[in-house]
């Protein structure tokens, strides 16, 4: 093969993603089977478990899907995994992908609405703790009773907005400029730097109070987490009894994360507290007049569409009529047929943001077969089950916060609660300690796997979705912005456990 030959297929691996970065998955690829053979399965897959979030921590250097699929595909053809395992843990979440398929796609038809609502409260809330604050207690509402992933589609969607708004401004673009490319700077006046800088820094902190406010809020309830209606299936709890269960941990949880909110805009430490910049507000206040002026009765009546829709959304999934990715189905059928989107391509722009990340999360679902069936978690299972009963509670919350931070807290929750059912089954606990502990998991699952955009799917949405390359969100990031919210949640959370537990 002649040697133009070869880099052009070099320069074709990964794209224009960094040579060293190239080097370090092709080291990987090369090491696993090494690995293997020499210090058998179990290291090998903890290793491919370090490598894919290696590919997760630098998303922004390029997309996961590529790197950790070539990981994945690799663990399956070693034999860490089968491809039959990988379908049924996909198919363990299927709502879950439904929800990412037709959820997310439905929100983008909502997006005028969205900008409209969230422009207003942006416009009038000038204090940005309270702000802050809103955003925050606002997405635990929303997650305890409707669902994670579709807030933060909501927050993504916000996001985007705004920031495309300024960027067309900044760069002399007309207000109206939809097919103005706002993920490049080079044409964005000089003068304007500091401030879109700036405005990323706000949008960054704002999207991080919104994200760890799901978490806040997703673990109160039955619904608020895939994880949580599993544990409640085997236990037997209804909503109400699974609020009550949870309430004595989750209760002072929420507090302190809200108490956290307001401390660190008011500190600007960890990355929070950047302002909206003067320029910005008089930017989206222009925008708001200006989508005010050329408002037609077209346009009015797009928006009274969108409420509505907005109306029944809410209230299919108040009363789960049916799984959410499913209601987000009826909401595109909705929003397109009586809002005049009937062209294919048109429509096909919505699953555009949803897709990519629902392939990366059944790749993802290699990885966590990777881990059922090479037993990893199993070593930290059995030295918890051993200790003390008084023991236990803390022990579980943390062991399962480790884990969930490490991999998904949907599998670690599966792999806890069915431990402690057949332990319970068994003989080895009673009723009243099967109860405590599957509190302890809920709990473990959802409040410590914030540390990481791996723990929390809502927070992997964030990092891979299009929005986080506009305002330089990346996995280190995150995880810095977290860290305070990690120790509060941590914290509280295990001091409940062990007070009421």
């Amino acid at each position: 093969m002649s040697e133009s030959r070869l880099a052009a297929l070099w320069h074709n691996f990964l794209g224009e993603s960094p040579t060293w970065y190239k080097q370090t998955i092709i080291g990987f690829l090369l090491l696993n089977p090494i690995l293997l053979g020499v210090a058998g399965p179990v290291v090998s897959g903890w290793a491919l478990i370090a490598e894919f979030i290696f590919t997760l921590a630098l998303a922004l250097r390029c997309y996961p899907l590529q790197p950790g699929g070539l990981l994945a595909i690799e663990g399956i053809l070693l034999g860490l995994a089968d491809p039959h395992s990988v379908y049924h843990e996909a198919e363990a979440n299927f709502e879950v992908i439904l929800l990412l398929m037709f959820m997310v796609a439905g929100i983008y038809f909502m997006k005028d609405l969205l900008l409209y609502v969230f422009t207003k409260i942006l416009l009038n809330v000038r204090s940005k703790k309270v702000l802050s604050f809103l955003f925050s207690i606002v997405s635990a509402l929303l997650s305890a009773f409707l669902d994670a992933l579709t807030v933060t589609a909501v927050l993504i969607a916000v996001g985007v907005g705004f920031f495309a708004v300024f960027h067309r401004v900044s760069s002399g673009a007309a207000l109206d400029d939809t097919q103005h490319d706002h993920t490049q700077d080079a044409g964005i006046d000089p003068s304007s730097l500091d401030d879109i800088e700036t405005f990323r820094a706000f949008l960054r902190s704002l999207l991080m109070h919104g994200a760890v406010g799901t978490a806040l809020g997703g673990v109160c309830t039955l619904v608020g987490e895939p994880q949580n209606l599993l544990i409640a299936t085997v236990a037997g709890w209804d909503f109400q009894t699974f609020f009550m269960y949870m309430a004595p941990i989750t209760m002072p949880v929420l507090a302190c994360g809200l108490i956290t909110c307001v401390l660190l805009e008011a500190t600007g430490l960890f990355g929070y507290g950047a302002p909206m910049p003067d320029k910005v507000r008089e930017v989206l206040v222009d925008f708001d007049a200006a989508q005010q002026a050329s408002a037609t009765q077209r346009s009015r009546a797009k928006l009274v569409v969108q409420a509505a829709v907005a109306i029944i959304l809410v209230f299919a999934l108040a009363f789960h009529l049916a799984a959410v990715g499913l209601i987000g189905l009826l909401v595109i059928v909705l929003l397109t047929a009586f809002n005049g989107v009937t062209d294919e391509h048109e429509i096909g722009h919505a699953f555009q943001e949803a897709l990519p990340f629902t392939a990366l999360l059944v790749v993802f679902f290699a990885i966590v077969a990777v881990i059922h069936e090479q037993h990893l978690f199993t070593p930290v299972i059995e030295s918890v089950l051993a200790m003390s009963s008084e023991m236990r509670p803390a022990m579980f919350f943390l062991a399962n916060g480790l884990l969930s931070a490490i991999s998904d807290n949907v599998f670690v929750a599966t792999v806890y609660i069915s431990e402690i059912d057949a332990a319970l089954k068994a003989g080895e606990i009673d009723r009243a300690e099967f109860d405590r502990l599957a509190i302890a998991i809920n709990t473990g699952t959802n409040l410590p796997s914030v540390a990481t955009p791996n723990g929390q799917a809502a927070f992997l949405f964030l990092l891979t979705s299009a929005l986080a390359p506009l305002i330089r969100l990346s996995y280190g990031t995150m995880v810095l912005m977290a860290l305070p919210y990690t120790v509060v949640l941590t914290t509280v959370g295990l001091a409940a456990v062990m007070v009421n537990l």
